[in-house]
Protein backbone atom coordinates (compact mmCIF):
# COMPACT_ATOMS: atom_id res chain seq x y z
CA UNK A 1 0.00 0.00 0.00
CA UNK A 2 1.02 3.70 -1.06
CA UNK A 3 2.12 5.74 2.05
CA UNK A 4 -0.49 8.97 2.79
CA UNK A 5 1.73 11.83 3.57
CA UNK A 6 -1.37 14.66 4.92
CA UNK A 7 0.48 17.94 3.92
CA UNK A 8 -0.78 20.49 6.82
CA UNK A 9 -0.06 23.79 4.57
CA UNK A 10 -3.85 24.47 4.64
CA UNK A 11 -4.02 23.89 8.55
CA UNK A 12 -1.43 26.34 8.98
CA UNK A 13 -3.07 28.95 6.32
CA UNK A 14 -6.36 29.06 8.42
CA UNK A 15 -4.31 29.60 11.97
CA UNK A 16 -2.31 32.67 10.20
CA UNK A 17 -5.68 34.12 8.63
CA UNK A 18 -6.79 35.30 12.67
CA UNK A 19 -3.14 35.21 14.39
CA UNK A 20 -2.81 33.20 17.75
CA UNK A 21 -2.51 29.37 17.71
CA UNK A 22 -5.84 28.14 16.28
CA UNK A 23 -6.18 25.52 15.16
CA UNK A 24 -2.79 24.20 16.38
CA UNK A 25 -0.51 22.82 13.58
CA UNK A 26 1.62 20.81 15.56
CA UNK A 27 -1.70 19.06 18.00
CA UNK A 28 -3.31 18.61 14.00
CA UNK A 29 -0.10 16.85 13.04
CA UNK A 30 0.04 14.59 15.66
CA UNK A 31 -4.16 13.98 15.41
CA UNK A 32 -3.00 13.02 11.71
CA UNK A 33 -0.47 10.22 12.63
CA UNK A 34 -2.59 8.75 15.50
CA UNK A 35 -5.71 9.05 13.10
CA UNK A 36 -3.40 6.24 10.53
CA UNK A 37 -1.61 9.06 8.66
CA UNK A 38 1.78 7.43 7.79
CA UNK A 39 3.58 10.77 7.11
CA UNK A 40 3.36 14.43 7.31
CA UNK A 41 4.48 17.14 4.96
CA UNK A 42 5.18 20.78 4.98
CA UNK A 43 6.20 23.46 2.29
CA UNK A 44 7.62 26.10 4.10
CA UNK A 45 7.91 29.43 1.32
CA UNK A 46 9.60 32.53 1.79
CA UNK A 47 7.04 34.49 2.84
CA UNK A 48 5.82 31.87 5.17
CA UNK A 49 2.33 32.49 4.31
CA UNK A 50 1.04 29.31 5.53
CA UNK A 51 3.78 26.88 6.97
CA UNK A 52 6.58 28.78 8.73
CA UNK A 53 9.89 28.10 9.84
CA UNK A 54 9.50 27.46 13.30
CA UNK A 55 6.55 25.27 12.50
CA UNK A 56 8.89 22.77 11.36
CA UNK A 57 11.43 22.91 13.64
CA UNK A 58 8.86 22.55 16.56
CA UNK A 59 7.31 19.43 14.25
CA UNK A 60 10.41 17.39 13.53
CA UNK A 61 11.38 15.99 17.35
CA UNK A 62 7.48 15.51 18.10
CA UNK A 63 7.03 13.60 15.09
CA UNK A 64 6.45 9.49 15.15
CA UNK A 65 5.68 9.12 11.06
CA UNK A 66 7.87 10.39 7.66
CA UNK A 67 8.29 14.04 7.89
CA UNK A 68 8.48 15.10 4.35
CA UNK A 69 9.45 18.86 3.86
CA UNK A 70 8.93 20.27 0.15
CA UNK A 71 10.22 23.81 -1.32
CA UNK A 72 12.52 25.51 -3.96
CA UNK A 73 16.55 24.96 -2.62
CA UNK A 74 17.29 27.77 -4.80
CA UNK A 75 16.20 30.03 -1.37
CA UNK A 76 19.17 29.28 0.74
CA UNK A 77 16.71 29.64 3.65
CA UNK A 78 15.51 26.73 2.97
CA UNK A 79 18.27 24.90 1.93
CA UNK A 80 19.79 25.55 5.65
CA UNK A 81 16.22 24.56 7.42
CA UNK A 82 16.43 21.41 5.57
CA UNK A 83 20.10 20.51 6.61
CA UNK A 84 19.10 21.99 10.36
CA UNK A 85 15.75 19.78 10.57
CA UNK A 86 17.11 16.61 8.58
CA UNK A 87 13.62 15.15 7.45
CA UNK A 88 13.40 11.99 6.48
CA UNK A 89 12.52 13.16 2.98
CA UNK A 90 12.87 17.07 1.13
CA UNK A 91 10.96 17.30 -1.86
CA UNK A 92 12.47 19.56 -4.58
CA UNK A 93 10.03 21.87 -6.28
CA UNK A 94 10.68 25.29 -8.95
CA UNK A 95 8.30 27.39 -7.11
CA UNK A 96 8.60 30.80 -7.66
CA UNK A 97 8.61 33.74 -5.49
CA UNK A 98 5.11 34.80 -4.41
CA UNK A 99 3.88 31.52 -6.39
CA UNK A 100 0.41 30.47 -5.03
CA UNK A 101 0.51 26.92 -5.43
CA UNK A 102 3.22 24.52 -7.13
CA UNK A 103 2.26 24.72 -11.06
CA UNK A 104 4.56 22.94 -13.10
CA UNK A 105 7.86 20.34 -12.46
CA UNK A 106 11.61 20.85 -12.82
CA UNK A 107 13.55 20.50 -16.24
CA UNK A 108 15.41 18.08 -15.10
CA UNK A 109 17.40 18.52 -18.17
CA UNK A 110 18.43 22.32 -17.86
CA UNK A 111 18.76 22.26 -14.26
CA UNK A 112 20.50 18.88 -14.44
CA UNK A 113 24.29 20.04 -12.96
CA UNK A 114 22.29 22.38 -9.77
CA UNK A 115 19.76 19.63 -9.03
CA UNK A 116 23.14 17.25 -8.65
CA UNK A 117 24.92 19.17 -6.68
CA UNK A 118 21.88 19.94 -4.39
CA UNK A 119 20.93 16.85 -4.31
CA UNK A 120 24.10 15.13 -3.27
CA UNK A 121 24.74 17.74 -0.40
CA UNK A 122 21.00 16.27 0.90
CA UNK A 123 21.99 13.07 0.66
CA UNK A 124 25.29 13.55 2.58
CA UNK A 125 23.26 13.80 5.52
CA UNK A 126 21.32 10.72 4.77
CA UNK A 127 18.02 12.48 3.81
CA UNK A 128 16.45 10.96 1.09
CA UNK A 129 15.76 13.22 -2.11
CA UNK A 130 12.59 13.21 -4.31
CA UNK A 131 12.23 16.05 -7.44
CA UNK A 132 8.76 17.17 -8.24
CA UNK A 133 8.37 16.61 -12.05
CA UNK A 134 6.28 16.39 -14.90
CA UNK A 135 4.72 12.91 -16.37
CA UNK A 136 7.34 13.15 -19.05
CA UNK A 137 9.65 10.66 -19.50
CA UNK A 138 12.44 12.68 -20.92
CA UNK A 139 12.27 14.57 -17.59
CA UNK A 140 12.14 11.31 -15.84
CA UNK A 141 15.34 10.57 -17.19
CA UNK A 142 17.01 13.87 -16.64
CA UNK A 143 15.76 13.14 -13.05
CA UNK A 144 17.87 9.67 -13.03
CA UNK A 145 20.59 11.35 -14.29
CA UNK A 146 20.56 14.26 -10.98
CA UNK A 147 21.33 11.26 -8.58
CA UNK A 148 17.55 11.43 -6.87
CA UNK A 149 15.62 8.49 -4.60
CA UNK A 150 12.43 9.31 -5.72
CA UNK A 151 10.84 11.45 -8.14
CA UNK A 152 7.36 12.96 -7.02
CA UNK A 153 4.75 12.93 -10.44
CA UNK A 154 3.15 16.60 -10.61
CA UNK A 155 -0.65 15.34 -10.91
CA UNK A 156 -2.60 18.40 -11.69
CA UNK A 157 -3.11 17.61 -15.29
CA UNK A 158 -4.67 14.29 -13.99
CA UNK A 159 -7.11 15.83 -11.83
CA UNK A 160 -8.26 18.19 -14.20
CA UNK A 161 -9.03 15.54 -16.68
CA UNK A 162 -10.10 12.67 -14.74
CA UNK A 163 -13.92 13.24 -14.82
CA UNK A 164 -14.38 14.31 -18.57
CA UNK A 165 -11.09 11.12 -19.69
CA UNK A 166 -9.67 9.58 -16.79
CA UNK A 167 -8.48 7.20 -19.21
CA UNK A 168 -6.66 9.27 -21.24
CA UNK A 169 -5.58 11.50 -18.38
CA UNK A 170 -3.86 8.70 -16.95
CA UNK A 171 -2.04 7.08 -19.67
CA UNK A 172 1.50 9.57 -19.17
CA UNK A 173 1.64 9.08 -16.09
CA UNK A 174 1.66 5.48 -16.35
CA UNK A 175 4.40 6.18 -19.10
CA UNK A 176 6.18 8.11 -16.47
CA UNK A 177 5.92 5.82 -13.65
CA UNK A 178 6.82 2.76 -15.65
CA UNK A 179 9.98 4.77 -17.05
CA UNK A 180 10.88 5.54 -13.11
CA UNK A 181 10.65 2.22 -12.17
CA UNK A 182 13.01 0.79 -15.51
CA UNK A 183 15.53 3.63 -13.91
CA UNK A 184 15.51 2.46 -10.49
CA UNK A 185 13.79 5.42 -9.28
CA UNK A 186 11.10 5.67 -6.75
CA UNK A 187 7.77 7.16 -7.62
CA UNK A 188 5.84 9.49 -5.39
CA UNK A 189 2.93 11.67 -6.50
CA UNK A 190 0.66 14.71 -5.04
CA UNK A 191 -1.00 17.96 -6.48
CA UNK A 192 -5.41 17.95 -6.51
CA UNK A 193 -5.53 14.29 -5.51
CA UNK A 194 -8.67 13.61 -3.97
CA UNK A 195 -11.39 10.71 -3.03
CA UNK A 196 -12.85 11.11 -6.07
CA UNK A 197 -9.41 9.93 -8.62
CA UNK A 198 -6.83 8.79 -5.74
CA UNK A 199 -8.39 5.01 -6.23
CA UNK A 200 -8.06 5.04 -9.71
CA UNK A 201 -4.12 6.47 -10.00
CA UNK A 202 -3.23 3.77 -7.41
CA UNK A 203 -4.42 1.19 -9.56
CA UNK A 204 -2.85 2.01 -12.48
CA UNK A 205 0.28 2.95 -10.99
CA UNK A 206 2.06 -0.03 -10.11
CA UNK A 207 4.83 0.30 -6.77
CA UNK A 208 3.46 4.26 -5.96
CA UNK A 209 5.37 4.66 -2.33
CA UNK A 210 3.48 7.64 -1.40
CA UNK A 211 1.06 10.53 -2.19
CA UNK A 212 0.89 13.71 -0.54
CA UNK A 213 -2.13 15.38 -0.19
CA UNK A 214 -3.24 18.49 1.47
CA UNK A 215 -6.07 20.80 0.29
CA UNK A 216 -7.91 18.38 -0.59
CA UNK A 217 -8.10 15.91 2.05
CA UNK A 218 -8.70 19.18 5.02
CA UNK A 219 -11.27 20.58 2.36
CA UNK A 220 -13.54 16.81 2.80
CA UNK A 221 -12.39 17.39 6.59
CA UNK A 222 -14.50 19.87 7.22
CA UNK A 223 -17.52 17.91 6.67
CA UNK A 224 -16.65 14.32 7.19
CA UNK A 225 -14.09 15.26 10.35
CA UNK A 226 -10.45 15.00 10.35
CA UNK A 227 -10.42 11.19 12.06
CA UNK A 228 -12.54 10.22 9.30
CA UNK A 229 -11.49 11.51 6.27
CA UNK A 230 -8.29 10.37 7.26
CA UNK A 231 -9.53 6.85 6.96
CA UNK A 232 -11.41 7.50 4.02
CA UNK A 233 -8.11 8.17 1.70
CA UNK A 234 -6.27 5.62 3.58
CA UNK A 235 -9.29 2.91 1.85
CA UNK A 236 -8.68 4.48 -1.52
CA UNK A 237 -4.59 3.23 -1.20
CA UNK A 238 -5.95 -0.48 -0.83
Amino acid sequence: MAKLSVNINKIATLRNSRGGNNPNVVKVALDLERFGAQGITVHPRPDERHIRYSDVRELKPLLNTEFNIEGNPKEQKFVDLVLEVLPAQVTLVPDGQGQLTSDHGWDTITNQSYLQDTIALFKSKGIRTSIFVDPDEKMVKGAKATGTDRIELYTESYAHLYNSDKESAILPFVSAAKKAFELGLGVNAGHDLSLENLNFFYKNIPQLLEVSIGHALVSDALYYGLENTVQLYLRQLQ
